[in-house]
């Protein structure tokens, strides 16, 4: 069998992409990969999910970042290019599990943006999207963007406690193929919470 490869991304930039990583990762048995890091780098998504997930093998990222702004940006400004074609899958036979930076058009360059990334990669995707007022809204925009660029989504994950008519909204306007998994609002919870 095929080993199992997923790209985190979201709707929008805390949404809660690597507790939902870490979780897939410990699910899945799965390797994680975080393709761009910008700032943090102290305290980066990968030593986060490698805090949150026993033996977990983390790849180290293509581009560490210093500066906590869009790639594009910290790139520039670190004298940095980002090239999409740079960006190739970490050579493991075990799942795997890549996350995005912010949302699916945080650019990582003049004209590029995370869903190119997305599609370059050909992964299908775990869309991550959280309750706030416009929720609804940033969600749909994702899934018709994620469509247009032929991307399937494999998951959608409602991440905490949602008002039940943005679920039942949301959850008509998503193919049925694509699966539902509602989490708890994992950012409250520390290490061991996937057990």
């Amino acid at each position: 069998m095929n080993p199992i490869k997923l790209f985190i991304t979201g709707i929008d930039t805390e949404i809660g992409k690597t507790v939902v990583s870490a979780y897939f990762t410990h699910k899945l048995n799965a390797d994680y990969w975080k393709p761009i890091q910008s700032g943090d780098l102290h305290h980066s998504d990968s030593m986060k999910v490698k805090a949150l997930v026993e033996n977990a093998i983390i790849h180290p990222e293509r581009y560490a970042l210093q500066i906590p702004a869009s790639p594009c940006e910290s790139a520039a400004k670190e004298g940095v290019s980002i090239r999409l074609e740079d960006f190739v899958l970490p050579n493991t036979n075990n799942n795997l599990v890549v996350e995005g930076a912010g949302g699916l058009f945080v650019p990582i360059n003049s004209n590029t943006y995370m869903i190119d990334l997305i599609v370059h990669l050909q992964l299908p995707v775990v869309l991550v999207t959280r309750n706030y007022l416009g929720c609804i809204n940033h969600t749909m925009l994702s899934i018709e963007a994620l469509r247009t660029r032929g991307v399937v989504i494999d998951y959608l994950v409602f991440n905490g406690e949602f008002n039940p008519y943005s679920v039942e909204a949301i959850k008509g306007f998503v193919d049925q193929t694509t699966q539902i998994i509602t989490l708890p609002d994992f950012d409250k919870i520390s290490k061991g919470m996937f057990d």
